[in-house]
């Protein structure tokens, strides 16, 4: 037996809004058909009429389960530099508790309307709650080394990691430009290309990395030495960051996250370079880490595929992409259906899931949630109710 589900709006994203429009699901959550109010009139279904909107589940390209317990640890605005220092020093905890936090950050994700997650892992212990989760995880494995005589040794630890998450989607991927050698983005860059996986990779989240690639100057010195690395190899490419490091990619799917200081150039020389990008953005993340935002009207005007996520509970006050979404309305002035597709759609897309999520298309089981909008389409809440 079908359900029929309708609101003030529906939002399937792949096609324009319908007003008082109804959707037909059957028990598995399936989409089967969307009707226009007009055309449900006549047909005398038992409809469940709802204020509000109706809009697909929620997709988090980039998030960090394993630092759940994390929450509130970490001071605002601190910079990035520092940031990791402290996330360094403060990681470790009790098992139990770290898997406590993660049970429940799963949950709270779940309850906000999240149906799939991109999720960045160090370690194994995310998998049972991965394994037994009702979100869609794809985890990638973060691979960490700045010294090029590592890198062997770095990717079969991190593809060490990868295997046991197995049957679960996994992939090995570069952390960030400043902590992995070219050597090892090589690598990365052949497993990936072997296995038909995507990458994902923080980008441009701090000045301090365009300073350290252009001129070895700035804060990352500081990091180095925190860590007692010996850098004296590293020669500045006179370019920043992005433009230094993504050719070492050469046509995987790929998602850089943050983008906080890419600049005009970089994003047209990333658009020449490589053909299959996808930027994701954590707003609430940038804010309390740097205390600023992308440039996301440039963003906008370079016609480029974005993606929404939330970061960590080390770096978030919550798990939730409808809050991101009101963040970027509030702050920079995007149109709902613009961030609805970028929360939906485009990260299906990157997932390699767009068959079943990111739109309520007839053959999906995407999920559907239903918020709060004013008449001119401005989030009003950051509460999400799933109906399905």
């Amino acid at each position: 037996m079908l359900k029929y589900f309708s609101a003030d709006w529906i939002f399937p994203v792949s096609t324009p809004p319908i007003k008082n429009g109804v959707i037909a699901v059957n028990h598995d959550g399936e989409i089967k058909e969307i009707l226009t109010a007009a055309a449900a009139q006549n047909l005398n279904l038992e409809i469940k009429k709802h204020k509000g909107a109706i809009v697909p589940g929620f997709i988090n390209t980039h998030c960090h389960l394993e630092l759940s317990h994390m929450l509130g640890q970490i001071p605002e605005h601190t910079g990035l530099v520092k940031f990791v220092q402290t996330i360094i020093k403060s990681r470790q905890a009790n098992a139990e508790q770290v898997n406590i936090a993660m049970q429940n950050a799963d949950a709270k994700m779940f309850e906000n309307g999240i149906v799939a997650v991109g999720d960045i892992s160090n370690q194994i212990a995310s998998k049972d709650i991965k394994q037994n989760s009702k979100i869609y995880y794809h985890t990638f494995v973060e691979a960490m080394g700045f010294n090029p005589e590592r890198a062997n040794a770095i990717m079969d630890y991190a593809t060490g990691i990868k295997n046991e998450f197995s049957p679960l989607p996994a992939s090995v991927v570069p952390h960030a430009p400043y902590s992995v050698s070219p050597a090892l983005f090589g690598l990365i860059n052949e497993a990936a290309e072997k296995e038909e996986t995507f990458i994902s990779v923080h980008n441009q989240e701090t000045t301090n990395e365009n300073d350290f690639f252009k001129n070895k100057t700035g804060g990352f010195l500081e990091l180095y030495k925190f860590l007692g690395l010996n850098i004296n190899f590293f020669e500045p490419s006179n370019k920043t960051s992005l433009q230094t490091w993504l050719p070492y990619i050469k046509k995987q799917k790929t998602l850089l996250v943050h983008n906080t200081f890419s600049s005009k150039a970089d994003i047209e020389f990333a658009k020449q370079n490589h053909q299959d990008l996808y930027w994701c953005l954590c707003p609430q993340a940038n804010l309390y880490i740097e205390n600023t935002l992308p440039n996301v009207d440039l963003l906008l005007s370079e016609n480029i595929k974005i993606t929404l996520g939330t970061d960590s509970l080390a770096s978030n006050q919550q798990l939730n992409i409808l809050s991101e979404m009101k963040i970027l309305q509030q702050y920079k002035n995007v149109a709902f259906e613009t961030l609805l597709l970028w929360a939906t759609l485009n990260g299906a897309g990157f997932l390699g899931l767009s068959n079943q999520y990111g739109s309520i298309d007839a053959g999906k089981n995407p999920g559907l949630n239903l918020v709060q909008l004013s008449d001119d389409f401005v989030i009003e809440s950051d509460k999400v109710i799933k109906l399905i």
